[in-house]
């Protein structure tokens, strides 16, 4: 439970609570004669005790988590050894180190038309360890029986080909994390299923009138809000019950914020002594206060009316830094998340729950009311739920809740009531682009989806019933996204997976006991590595002095070793202070698996690499070494290796602009994709450059039509052919058939936007607008 803060400071949970749980617990396990079953029946419920209180406050892409760690709890040697017995040392450490670390520190080519380098990379990586010698040779041996694995909708549920099927849980793990990581999430709940029972995985929503049950003058309850949910709704329906509510004056409700602070004290003294119920809301509001707070209900906590109880609700922060919540209040109560529902139908429900028969009653043009009503609901749903694709569904978050859909309805009844033509478009589209293009595909077409157009004229259970039916079954498709992306969504979520259990790991215990070096001896080995390939920067006044000349391609020569200086001092600084740490710091493992903030400052290509895979810096400084030796321009650039690849983007401008004496304000950028990859060139271009390094994201490019086309499913994102980039008076430029690309250096778009690059299209823009098409410097 300590752990878990690792995640969230908001999961804090003091050693009180956890008595607490524990009593409880004990009092409710089935007696027993015999000890074994007496202890194996303690361990059962307390743990899973355990896991129902903290659940209750996790959110969802959390608990599985939970689950997960509850198992490697049970592989500790610190946990109860003499009861559990290792489990049988059903885990081995160092294979529970590879899966969670899973560290591919060399790329293999493919010769598999079903595998991607990279899982082709992870299946020779993976070889080295004893238990999957020979699994590169019995793939290439059996390849359709693999073949039929890893294209399967369900690969996790297939049984391996030959010998491998009699392999462990955890190792069966690696390999598929290896052959389909998007499917990673899937393997882990059967896992859990498997070793703990499917009660440990299944969905359930918390029973607001239980959770109450764990409440007390001591025991407060926070509410972790999220868009498009009030919890406090269920406080209020159980008052009404109980007899608490505002009417009856024993119900206070603060909302904080605006000077509230001194009525909330008040509320919280006459409801301690008279045993009254206090909603605080929104106590983030009032960081200056929560000191008070902290110690109002330190005060009230004991002696106070049995019946005194105390709800609070606070907003999620999205980093550690922003939490101000003080930790004795968070471990003392109990913490309760609810977040929005998951999916179209259950989105859809939701949206539709906001309304009732009455409002559809309400206009006088019915049909028309009822039927654009809907679409607004299937907008909303659209909308909330295209958030999960992260920045391929929203490049820039909008937060469209419940309070803008029933606006939304008020101002569509009004105008319906007032005028004989509305424009729609304008009134619900002109959010921004995306939104739009939604809107357009929904409203004029009268399709939500594939097989699902609006329906007719139903009451309000017609209209949940045909949802029910009719829905197709969910897909990316829904949201006007490639199917490719929901394989995007499950890999990022895969990876967040692992990399919360690499976080929650005790480091000694990832290493073993027996493991033949120390935590210092593997840190000292990789810090030895770095330095001595890390190359001691670049001589400016030598590399100044080889030219005269100072074109804009040599200027950006000039910057880039200038900035890739800075960044190997700074590592070679903090390497060098880590060194003479190692004798007496142990807490060295987190240095692993995420790189320094002063690293990341200075990494302004955003490398995502965690410390053994720093072969990217290499390969940076390689590329630079090249470039720097004699100042001319590669015959193919590495745009992707730049700190700043915008001052090369510009520079091609400039020398185009003062070659040809056109003006710079008067040129656009121009790109035209070859047919060709990067080692089919020996000569860089006479205008302009060839460059290399960008992936499409969304999409694929066909090579031989020359323009952008439907993505293959499954298939991973495509590395683009080299592009030969340039620019022209804006006069000359072909803006016909023309997607608009955005360019940017990670998946996390957004701020990491480059440029913007005009890619050839057969189909309309408006389709790769609505897919999220992007072409990444970074995948």
């Amino acid at each position: 439970m300590d752990e878990l803060k690792k995640i969230n400071p908001k999961y804090r949970f003091s050693l009180k609570t956890f008595n607490a749980v524990f009593h409880k617990a004990v009092q409710q396990v089935e007696p027993s004669n015999s000890v074994k079953e007496r202890v194996n029946n303690l361990i059962d419920c307390v743990t899973y005790s355990t896991f129902i209180y903290i659940s209750c406050g996790l959110f969802e892409r959390d608990k599985l988590t939970v689950s997960k760690v509850r198992r490697q709890l049970e592989s500790k040697t610190e946990f109860i050894q003499e009861i559990l017995l290792l489990m049988n040392k059903e885990i081995d450490a160092r294979e529970l180190d590879f899966l969670l670390r899973f560290n591919i520190s060399h790329t293999y080519n493919s010769h598999l038309e079903f595998f991607s380098n990279f899982t082709w990379s992870a299946i020779k990586t993976i070889r080295f360890l004893d238990e999957f010698r020979g699994l590169d040779k019995a793939i290439e041996g059996s390849p359709k029986q693999w073949k039929k694995v890893v294209e399967s909708e369900c690969p996790e549920k297939e049984k391996f080909p030959q010998e491998w099927k009699t392999k462990s849980s955890l190792q069966k793990l690696i390999m598929m994390r290896a052959l389909r990581p998007d499917r990673m999430t899937y393997a882990v709940r059967n896992f859990v299923e498997e070793k703990l029972g499917t009660k440990y995985t299944e969905g359930r929503k918390t029973d607001f009138a239980k959770s109450f049950q764990e409440t007390g003058p001591a025991s407060p309850m926070i509410f972790i809000l999220s868009p498009g949910v009030n919890p406090l709704k269920d406080v209020e329906c159980l008052g009404s019950k109980l007899g608490f509510t505002i009417d009856s004056g024993k119900l206070h409700n603060v909302s904080l914020g605006q000077g509230q602070e001194a009525i909330a004290e008040m509320a919280i003294e006459k409801a301690s002594k008279e045993g009254h119920w206090v909603i605080l809301q929104n106590i983030h509001l009032v960081a200056k206060w929560l000191d008070t707070l902290e110690k109002l209900l330190e005060k009230y906590s004991g002696g106070s009316h049995l019946a005194y109880r105390i709800f609070m609700s606070v907003e999620s922060v999205p980093t550690p830094k922003e939490h101000i919540i003080p930790q004795r209040i968070l471990e003392n109560a109990i913490k309760i998340s609810n977040e929005p529902p998951t999916g179209m139908l259950a989105n859809l429900r939701a949206a539709l729950d906001n309304f009732d028969q009455n409002i559809l009653d309400q206009c006088s043009r019915e049909q028309e009311f009822k039927a654009i009503l809907f679409s607004l609901c299937y907008f909303h749903a659209c909308v909330a739920e295209r958030r999960k694709f992260e920045p391929q569904g929203w490049n820039r978050r909008y937060p469209f809740n419940n309070g803008d859909l029933t606006i939304s309805v008020n101002v569509l009844y009004n105008y319906l009531e007032a005028n004989s033509q509305v424009d729609l478009l304008y009134l619900f589209g002109e959010i921004m682009r995306l939104c739009l293009l939604i809107w357009k595909k929904e409203i004029l077409k009268l399709v939500l989806a594939p097989g699902f157009v609006i329906p007719s004229n139903l009451d309000y259970q017609g209209y949940h019933k045909y949802v029910e039916e009719m829905l197709p079954a969910e897909s990316p498709v829904h949201y006007g996204l490639h199917p490719n992306a929901e394989i995007e969504f499950l890999t990022a979520t895969s990876d967040n997976l692992f990399h919360t259990l690499l976080e929650l790991q005790s480091h000694e215990s990832i290493i073993g006991e027996s493991a033949s070096q120390t935590v210092e001896e593997k840190v000292k080995l990789i810090l030895d590595d770095i330095l001595q390939k890390l190359s001691g920067g670049y001589n400016m006044t030598d590399i100044t002095s080889k030219t005269a000349e100072r074109s804009p391609y040599t200027l950006v020569c000039f910057q880039e070793c200038e900035r890739m200086n800075i960044l190997i001092h700074e590592i070679r600084r903090s390497l060098q202070e880590l060194d003479l740490g190692l004798k007496v710091c142990s807490h060295l493992l987190s240095f692993f698996d995420n790189l320094p903030d002063t690293w990341m400052k200075l990494y302004s290509f955003l490398s995502f690499l965690v410390l053994p895979g720093y072969n990217d810096l290499l390969l940076r400084c390689r590329e630079l070494d090249s470039w720097a030796q004699d100042l001319a321009l590669p015959s193919i650039v590495w745009i992707s290796g730049f700190f700043n690849p915008q001052s090369f983007l510009t520079a091609v401008m400039q020398s185009l602009a003062h070659k040809n004496e056109w003006p710079l304000d008067k040129m656009r950028r121009t790109v035209d994709v070859t047919k060709k990859h990067k080692e089919e060139f020996k000569q860089p271009a006479r205008e302009g450059a060839y460059i290399h390094g960008l992936y499409l994201e969304g999409a694929q490019w066909d090579i031989q039509g020359g323009h952008i086309a439907e993505a293959y499913l499954k298939a991973p994102t495509q590395a683009m052919p080299v592009v030969f980039e340039r620019a022209i008076p804006h006069d000359r430029q072909d803006t016909r058939n023309i997607y608009e690309c955005p360019v940017y250096k990670t998946k996390l778009r957004g701020s990491t936007y480059v440029s913007t690059f005009h890619l050839k299209t057969k189909e309309r823009p408006a389709k790769w607008i609505l897919a999220g098409v992007a072409l990444l410097l970074t995948v």
